[in-house]
């Protein structure tokens, strides 16, 4: 066992494992790197692997919406998720992904975020609030696209980037400037589909046989372009899923007119996360679209 899980440690992912059901005694326990908002472990018994997650100050209901959005994606039947065995207020217990990508690996997850973005929905948002990273992420139902993007994406976080001093003076004056003119490049005929929400290079991995595997997810139904748009702000899908992801959806002309609108939601969210060190791209976006 790796000596850094500690003693208490050791004893909370026992529990945990008890929690979802395995009684076989832990064998082996690696923590794992990347995650920056939980812990995570991978657990091996002598014949079963999982992924837990802890998170000691996690925001009420954080490890729940986790489980829900999992499901939201799983009912979807278009790329697997890991099963959900427990979760509990600092925890969540799931299957581990452990696998090799494949030489079909991308062209079948292009293919299935396409799937994906095929279910759709009657309504925009999601019943309940979730997050996005650690901070709020408001739903709620609209009928129509443009006053959700305003009012429940790109208000909450250029408010709450007031709140921490993230936005302030001439950066506060463009964000409100272009929520007053998002008409002119948002159209408003757009049609809900289920979104990942949080899709980005890290929250898939291969699993068995180099299938593709959704992770970490921040769900609701909103435009497919929303999605799409932050595929393409950090980078990690290759050309290969694009290709794949286009056969069945084809890119609209003016996509790239509005992609970086798209962005500024994620963008804002990584500024009232991170601090600074996003404010220039945000300035960017901001720019662009506020020069009247």
């Amino acid at each position: 066992m790796d000596p850094k899980a500690g003693k208490y440690m050791m004893e909370f992912l026992q529990k945990a494992l008890r929690d979802a059901g395995e009684q076989r005694e832990i064998e082996n326990v690696r923590q794992l790197s990347g995650g920056s908002i939980s812990r995570a472990y991978l657990v091996e018994t002598v014949e079963t692997s999982y992924f837990i997650k802890w998170h000691e100050e996690a925001p009420v209901d954080f490890f729940r919406q986790e489980a829900l959005g999992l499901q939201f994606l799983q009912e979807a039947k278009a790329l697997p998720v890991p099963d959900v065995y427990t979760w509990g207020e600092h925890f969540i217990v799931m299957d581990a992904v452990t696998g090799t990508t494949s030489a079909h690996t991308e062209e079948e997850l292009g293919h299935g975020i396409a799937a994906l973005h095929a279910v759709e929905g009657s309504i925009f948002g999601l019943e309940e609030d979730n997050f996005i990273g650690e901070l709020p992420q408001i739903n709620g139902w609209e009928s129509s696209w443009l006053p959700f993007l305003r009012n429940k994406r790109l208000l909450p976080q250029i408010e709450l980037g007031r709140s921490l001093g993230r936005l302030q003076s001439e950066r506060s004056q463009k964000a409100y400037r272009l929520l007053d003119h998002l008409h002119e490049w948002i159209p408003d005929h757009n049609r809900p589909v289920k979104l990942h929400g949080d899709l980005w290079g890290g929250n898939w991995l291969p699993g068995r046989k180099g299938h593709p595997v959704l992770i970490d997810p921040a769900v609701w139904y909103g435009d497919q372009e929303f999605e799409l748009a932050f595929t393409q702000l950090f980078g990690g899908f290759s050309d290969k899923v694009y290709r794949a992801y286009e056969e069945y959806h084809k890119p609209d002309p003016l996509f790239e007119e509005r992609k970086p609108i798209y962005q500024l939601y994620y963008l804002l969210v990584h500024l009232n996360i991170f601090g600074e060190s996003y404010g220039g791209a945000v300035d960017a976006v901001l720019n662009r679209y506020t020069r009247f």
